[in-house]
C-alpha cells in the first residue's frame, strides 16, 4: 500500500472517486455531499490531498479546505474502496492528510462534520474533540457545500446550529503530529505501506 499526496498526474482518477462518494452516500443511507470531478481535481492540483494505492489500484482519497483565510482547516471527503474497508486504510489515509493540514496549515484549527461512526472514532484518536457547530467555521463557502446532502433542510431548519452531522474540531496547536502506525495497519491488510510526502 502506498499512501502520498496526491498531484495534478492523479486527476484521472477525479471520476472513478466521485462515483465511490455517491455509492458511499447510497450504501451507508446517511447524508454524503456531492462532489464534483473538477473540485477533486483542483485539490490535487493544489497538492491538498491525500490518495491511496494497494497492488497498483486506487484504494481511497481525502482533501484538504481552508476557510477563512486559512483559520480553519476542514479534513473531507475521506472515501475508502468498499472492496477495503474495515482494514485500517481510512485510518491511515486520514492519519496523512491530517499531518498534511498541520504541515501546511500549522496555525489553523482542523475541524470536520460527519455523520460516521468510524470517522468519528478515528478523529477522536487524533485528538478531535466534539463541538457544536458554533465553534466552526462561519465561512458561507462551507456550509453551501451541504446543500447537496439529504439532510440540508434540517441543517437549515436549526439555523446551521445542529443537523445530523457531530461537528469535531483539533485546537490543540502544540500538540506533536500522530506517530505513524504502519505495522498495525500493514498487518491488517497483509501490505507493506509506504507514506511519501
Amino acid at each position: 500500500m502506498t499512501i502520498r499526496v496526491a498531484t495534478a498526474a492523479d486527476a484521472h482518477y477525479a471520476d472513478l472517486l466521485c462515483q465511490w462518494y455517491i455509492e458511499s452516500a447510497k450504501q451507508r443511507g446517511t447524508g454524503i455531499a456531492k462532489r464534483e470531478p473538477e473540485y477533486v481535481r483542483e485539490k490535487m492540483r493544489q497538492g491538498n490531498s491525500v490518495i491511496a494505492f494497494v497492488d497498483g489500484e486506487l484504494a481511497g482519497f481525502c482533501y484538504i479546505e481552508t476557510f477563512e483565510s486559512g483559520k480553519f482547516v476542514a479534513n473531507s471527503g475521506l472515501v475508502v474502496n468498499t472492496a477495503l474497508r474495515k482494514h485500517g486504510l481510512g485510518r491511515a489515509i486520514k492519519r496523512e492528510v491530517f499531518r498534511l493540514s498541520r504541515t501546511k496549515y500549522p496555525e489553523a484549527k482542523i475541524f470536520g462534520i460527519t455523520t460516521s461512526l468510524a470517522v468519528m472514532k478515528i478523529n477522536s484518536d487524533l485528538g478531535y474533540e466534539p463541538v457544536t457547530f458554533s465553534e466552526l467555521t462561519t465561512s458561507e463557502d462551507f456550509w453551501k457545500g451541504c446543500k447537496s446532502c439529504k439532510n440540508f433542510g434540517i441543517l437549515m431548519e436549526n439555523e446551521r446550529k445542529m443537523c445530523l452531522c457531530t461537528g469535531m474540531l483539533f485546537d490543540k496547536l502544540d500538540a506533536p503530529l500522530p506517530a505513524v502506525e504502519e505495522s498495525a495497519i500493514a498487518d491488517n491488510m497483509r501490505l507493506p505501506i509506504v507514506t511519501q510526502q
